[in-house]
């Protein structure tokens, strides 16, 4: 028997090339799709063909539990759809495949399934792929038909070409609902819906209840918000059958941009935008701006206003139901009629009812629809009883109301008349307010003429009393002494205090509910800080000098010149300040999150920073050094950079904060010497501490010890290791001279992947607290050193071990100019 030899001609080579090439690629491009007998493992994932989309696992921020959901293929980890919303992954051994009856399902290391499609129907060949507009589509493959899709089954996020529907007559629905938290996609208290009325809205809900309300749709907005101007330029629209059925729907018009709404944890719904300069999601625009945006803020048959102070009045012809609730900002229970209307009287004698407008308001929940034209629809609710208000707008028409009139609310931009109807009584006699409003009119006009000479000069008295109010009152300067030394502090190295606000201490008292103690956010050496709501909305934080301040008003001048004119993400914005009888006060945005100390040294807490977060956090803080030292127009040195000086916002990053005891540099000047040794323990350098000696390398020492206080999670002057006595810098250094820099790394972060990262840090931490301020580096090369893997780090020398017999929050002030009296205080600078 032989073996027959077939030649394989050069045709059917190259076919046979192509083949084998294109099968190639078909496996190393990007799959969209999976089909029967595949899978995908963690951490694995299907990008869709314009890789606008990707589909599989991940876990959000700050949590260990692994999700399967629809994501924005963008570097930040941004979920759409999440599959098993209550029934995380507690490892990485999960997959994604397409089972025997032709359902998509999550299964984990165990095979069990997790989470499935749940079609009803049996299907031998099915597939799911992960389409370019964030859909994942389950469909038959031998008929093409859609059996199953994400866009159906919402989780907290709108896209575009998805709909939220509502259908009464099939009780069928598809509404957004929030994540539990920012960590956990768990079904949350607030969802969103579509309500297909007579004339729609869109509604947010919290637990249930109504929360947020959008206003009728008149067929091109929502005309409770018609200042949203980003929601409606993105093809925003309302599908309505009138038969009980309606979908809202958009189709963002610059296909080149990523744009999704989200119906966030706290029940705000969002529009966000992502910036590839920034690498973030911008929010575009927020369905509550104010607390008037909450439903029914002021209860029924009031108005908000959030321009106002107090935010809620009765409408005109009615009063508070409960004056003592009222009175206490309490307006939940609204407000009654106080003269009945002559139909609801058992005696219907007296004069005809009548309207009174209310102009741009957002109308009341409960709009019934009438098809009358416009000059028919205040004599059809006229001849109704029941009828207590109407309204008319362009799209929509006649808007009735019967029941309470609730959710009105103040637009500052448009809107549509309210018109409440009101006995007689209450209505006056319209040609007697006309003789009085021409009467005023006339006067006013006199009145102007009569003062227009004096209105420029009593401005400039004003200005000038409220700028030597405020040196006055924080320098202590009498008026004698103001031409002497009030100028020269008003104008202290270019900063000008009269372009930073000057709150009445009446508003920061009414924000803070009279600086109740509940409000209370803490207490430092100026005093304490209290939180507080301004009557626009934002929450502010208020830090109100006592008169016992260890830091007086030199520190509070001077804070107030630091950062009056400072912008910068990673520092605290002060928006202004308080002088006014004897107080002195600043005001600052609020943080939500507190100070970092209060999440680094808490065992509960220090679960919530990762390895992730703290990186961000340690790199946060050195932008705003850099910014401080380098980037500003002034050169700036804090001198007490520490760890409950560093304020968390919303997100966890952070901002430096307190500026009491900063010094600015003149353009030349590099280091400065001063007889006033101020701070705080454990975070001072030994040429500030013994010979009051600072420059940039003082802050960057205090940037060192709290970089090795977030990366071991301990107290650098609390922290005490009971084997060596050794306190948190002398142990760092031993365990860095063993090679076991890795010891002294807080458990929680600890992961063999970073160490590599985690020594690079712990070696800038070392570099930046050397004895000598010249080996210290400056804090533009500290910034290279942590975020470049190629650059090469030096070995750091020996830093000064301090055992100080102080509580871990110390100040000192040293005010003798006899610098040898620093051994009075228990200072020991050991080793060398």
């Amino acid at each position: 028997m032989g073996f027959s030899h077939h030649t394989i001609s050069c045709p059917m080579l190259r076919a046979l090339l192509v083949i084998i090439c294109s099968c190639f690629l078909r496996f190393t491009a990007a799959i969209d799709t999976i089909r029967v007998n595949q899978s995908i493992r963690d951490p694995e994932t299907l990008i869709s063909y314009g890789q606008k989309f990707k589909f599989g696992f991940f876990s959000p921020v700050n949590s260990s539990y692994r999700y399967v959901g629809v994501m924005f293929n963008v570097p930040v980890i941004t979920a759409i759809w999440v599959a098993n919303r209550e029934k995380p992954l507690n490892d990485s051994t999960g997959t994604v495949e397409i089972s025997g009856d032709g359902n998509l399902v999550i299964m984990d290391g165990q095979k069990e399934i997790i989470w499935s499609s749940n079609i009803l129907s049996y299907v031998k060949d099915s597939s799911a792929v992960i389409l370019d507009t964030g859909n994942l589509v389950l469909q038959d493959n031998s008929n093409g038909r859609t059996i199953w899709q994400s866009f159906e089954h919402a989780s907290d996020s709108f896209v575009e070409k998805m709909k939220i529907s509502t259908d009464l007559r099939t009780n069928e629905k598809n509404i957004l609902t929030s994540w539990r938290s920012p960590q956990d996609p768990g079904l949350g208290n607030f969802t969103s819906t579509v309500e297909p009325l007579v004339i729609p809205q869109s509604f947010v809900w919290k637990n249930g209840y109504p929360y947020w309300r959008s206003g009728p749709w008149n067929g091109q907005i929502f005309i409770g918000m018609p200042y949203m101007k980003s929601f409606y330029k993105h093809g925003m629209d309302v599908v309505n059958d009138h038969l009980g059925s309606a979908y809202l729907i958009f189709a963002n018009l610059n296909s080149s941009v990523f744009l999704y709404y989200v119906l966030n944890s706290s029940g705000n719904l969002v529009e966000k935008l992502w910036s590839d300069e920034k690498g973030a999601w911008l929010v575009t625009w927020s369905s509550i701006v104010n607390e008037c945006d909450i439903y029914g803020r002021c209860g029924p048959f009031a108005c908000c206003n959030a321009q106002d102070e107090p935010i809620c009045t009765c409408f005109p012809g009615y009063e508070p139901i409960n004056k003592d609730e009222w009175s206490a900002e309490n307006w939940t229970s609204g407000c009654t009629r106080i003269t009945p209307l002559r139909c609801e009287r058992n005696n219907s004698a007296g004069k005809e009812d009548g309207f009174l407008k209310l102009s741009q308001v957002k109308v009341p929940d409960h709009v019934k629809w009438l098809p009358a034209p416009d000059v028919d629809c205040r004599r059809q609710c006229l001849s109704n009883c029941s009828c207590i208000a109407y309204a008319y707008y362009a799209g929509i028409g006649c808007m009735t109301w019967a029941e309470s009139l609730i959710d009105v609310q103040k637009l500052s931009d448009g809107g549509p008349d309210l018109y409440i109807r009101l006995a007689h009584s209450e209505l006056g006699d319209k040609k007697y307010w006309k003789v009085i409003t021409a009467a005023i009119v006339v006067l006013a006009f006199i009145t102007i003429l009569l003062c227009a000479h004096f209105l420029r000069k009593l401005f400039s008295q004003d200005q000038r009393k409220r700028k030597t109010e405020l040196i006055q009152s924080a320098t202590g300067k009498t008026d004698a002494e103001y031409s002497e030394v009030g100028i020269a502090k008003h104008n202290m190295h270019g900063v000008k205090l009269e372009a930073l606000p000057l709150f009445k201490l009446g508003t920061l008292s009414h924000a803070t509910r009279k600086f109740d103690s509940m409000n209370k956010l803490g207490q430092g050496g100026f005093g304490p800080v209290y939180k507080g709501k301004l009557p626009n909305g934002q929450e502010i934080a208020v830090k109100r000098m006592a008169r016992s301040s260890n830091q007086g008003v030199e520190e509070f001048m001077n804070e107030v010149e630091v950062i009056s004119k400072l912008q910068h993400r990673n520092l605290v914005r002060l928006l202004g300040c308080c002088v006014e009888h004897a107080e002195k006060m600043l005001v600052y945005e609020y943080m939500p999150n507190g100070s970092l100390d209060s999440y680094l040294f808490d065992s509960c807490k220090q679960q919530l920073l990762d390895w992730q977060t703290r990186l961000a956090i340690i790199e946060g803080i050195c932008r705003g050094l850099l910014y401080l030292h380098r980037d500003s127009r002034l050169r700036i040195i804090h001198r007490d950079l520490k760890a409950s000086n560093i304020l968390l916002d919303e997100e966890l990053n952070p901002k430096i904060s307190d500026f009491g005891m900063a010094r600015i540099f003149c353009c030349k000047e590099d280091q400065a010497n001063t007889t006033r040794v101020v701070g705080t323990y454990g975070y001072m350098p030994p040429e500030y501490a013994l010979r009051g000696i600072f420059s940039e390398k003082s802050d960057v020492y205090s940037f060192g010890v709290l970089l090795l206080e977030i990366l071991s999670g301990k107290r650098n002057t609390s922290f005490y290791h009971e084997d060596q006595q050794l306190f948190l810098i002398a142990y760092a250094w031993k365990l860095w001279n063993e090679n076991k820099i890795m010891n002294l790394i807080d458990p929680i972060i600890y992961d063999p992947r970073v160490e590599s990262d985690v020594v690079r840090y712990a070696n800038v931490g070392l570099l930046c607290i050397q004895e000598i301020a010249a080996d210290r580096p400056h804090i533009s090369a500290v910034l290279s050193m942590l975020s470049s893997e190629s650059v090469v780090l030096p070995r750091p020398k020996q830093p000064p071990f301090s055992a100080i017999q102080m509580s871990p929050e110390t100040e000192y002030s040293q005010m003798t100019p006899d610098l040898c009296s620093v051994k009075d205080v228990a200072v020991t600078i050991v080793g060398r």
